[in-house]
């Protein structure tokens, strides 16, 4: 059923399956693939490995007046071309994490890649935090993403942006997406958030998901 006036809902349908693809099943040996990797992913926690904490030496939660999280490629992208490329940041933590699409090592000195969801500091103010989060976080580990996260950090006096994208063709509108200029940027905000926003907020009913909605 439609959610809203002029929304296109494709009706589940198996015209057009061979009986090649009709006939196609799970077999036993699918099945048990799928339990192992279930059973290894449920075992392995998301954990934030942090600098500080190599010697195992707990620590106060860290001080942090603003936390900016790029999440997605394009996201992740953005900060390294515009912010992270310069000498002022330092890489001062990650997280680890395993699921099907995503299988990072427990080690901090690594480099950005598509694999690692990295953390910077700002040098000339320690308070300010970037993450890099390019990994794909799995629906049922995005709690435990953000408990180890902001669990690490003090959160009175916290400002948190989020960065995020998603393809035009999602943008709901009453005008044609052909026409729309892209890419083009939407705000959401809190209501405890004060400031102006630099940018137009996103319509209804539009919406965010996954860890960004988280």
């Amino acid at each position: 059923m439609a959610t809203f006036f002029g929304e296109v809902v494709v009706a589940p349908s198996r015209a057009g399956l061979d009986e090649e693809e009709e006939a196609r099943e799970e077999t036993p040996e699918d099945r048990e693939i799928r339990r192992e990797i279930e059973k290894k992913r449920y075992r392995m926690e998301v954990d934030v490995l942090w600098t500080w904490q190599a010697g195992g030496c707990a620590k106060e939660p860290l001080a942090c007046s603003r936390f900016i999280v790029a999440i997605g490629r394009n996201a992740a992208a953005f900060l390294s071309s515009f912010i992270l490329d310069s000498v002022c940041w330092e890489v001062v933590g990650v997280v680890k994490l395993w699921n099907e699409w995503c299988r990072t090592s427990s080690t901090t000195n690594v480099l950005p890649t598509d694999s690692f969801c990295l953390f910077y500091r700002l040098i000339s103010d320690p308070t300010v935090l970037l993450c890099q989060c390019s990994c794909y976080v799995a629906e049922d580990q995005q709690f435990q993403w953000l408990e180890k996260v902001f669990g690490s950090m003090q959160k009175k006096d916290l400002q948190v942006t989020i960065l995020s994208t998603c393809p035009v063709a999602d943008y709901k509108t009453q005008e044609s997406t052909l026409t729309l200029v892209s890419p083009f940027l939407k705000a959401l905000k809190t209501k405890e958030f004060q400031e102006q926003v630099c940018c137009p907020l996103l319509e209804q009913p539009n919406i965010v998901r996954d860890l960004p909605a988280a």
